[in-house]
């Protein structure tokens, strides 16, 4: 059958998104994020979110929109230094944050994704990350019990998909949305092309369709560069 739907609005009502719901938003920076859903969620105006990412996105792109219109009531994510918005909602009070480290929120999407509760790392044992929580010793070092993360919904982007869902990310968009889609309750995936069933290479697919129940496909993407740095070509600046 196929997941095709005709908007990322109509993707996110019949995953049933409404107020207070935790969504894990793939992307690294703004590489890979999903453009359009993240616009969706902006204009169905839902609040209270929890939103799990690496990042925050800047102040007016990317998860820097729901930030904005103040539609995030916690982030979980590991780095948010491009957002100046991120930081004064924290500073006054109004965004709850919890900082994790960049490998262990990884570690804990990919355990949620495979059923794992919780793991034990040396990441953070001795620092602020550590207090609350259990710390056990093997070996000759402490390790901290971290808890995997779920999702209601998880919003990816993808490069291709076909009418089941099955996934392919191209080049570094990869980075946290394999994860992030098969943490979801439900899961919608932004792609910018679509095939036929049969003409993925199945050694090429990156996220099975089993993880994915809803597909958009987006169009004119603005694929922001973070921060651009252009320096001068080697023979003008010898000139």
């Amino acid at each position: 059958m196929s997941k095709l739907v005709s908007s990322a609005k109509a993707a996110l009502r019949k995953a049933g998104i409404k107020d207070g719901m935790t969504i894990l938003a793939g992307g690294f920076g703004l590489c890979g994020i999903p453009e359009h859903l993240i616009q969706a969620l902006v204009d169905l105006k839902v609040k209270n979110l929890t939103v799990v990412s690496n990042n925050a996105g800047v102040d007016d792109f990317g998860l820097g929109l729901l930030l904005q219109t103040r539609q995030i009531r916690k982030m979980v994510a590991s780095y948010v230094g491009e957002n100046d918005l991120f930081e004064r909602q924290f500073l006054d009070g109004s965004l709850e944050v919890e900082f994790v480290p960049q490998g262990t929120l990884a570690e804990r999407i990919r355990a949620g994704g495979a059923g794992i509760p919780a793991f034990y790392t040396p990441t953070g044992a001795g620092t602020k990350i550590a207090e609350g929580k259990e710390v056990r010793r093997f070996g000759d070092r402490d390790y901290v019990l971290e808890q995997a993360i779920t999702g209601d919904i998880a919003i990816v982007k993808a490069w291709k998909a076909d009418h089941y869902g099955n996934l392919v990310y191209r080049m570094s968009a990869r980075n946290f949305n394999p994860m992030m889609a098969t943490a979801g309750r439900v899961t919608i995936a932004e792609v910018e092309k679509v095939v036929q069933p049969g003409r993925l290479d199945p050694d090429g697919v990156h996220t099975p369709g089993v993880f994915v129940q809803h597909v958009v496909r987006g169009k004119s993407y603005e694929k922001r560069i973070e921060q651009r740095t252009v320096r001068p070509r080697a023979e003008k600046a010898a000139a």
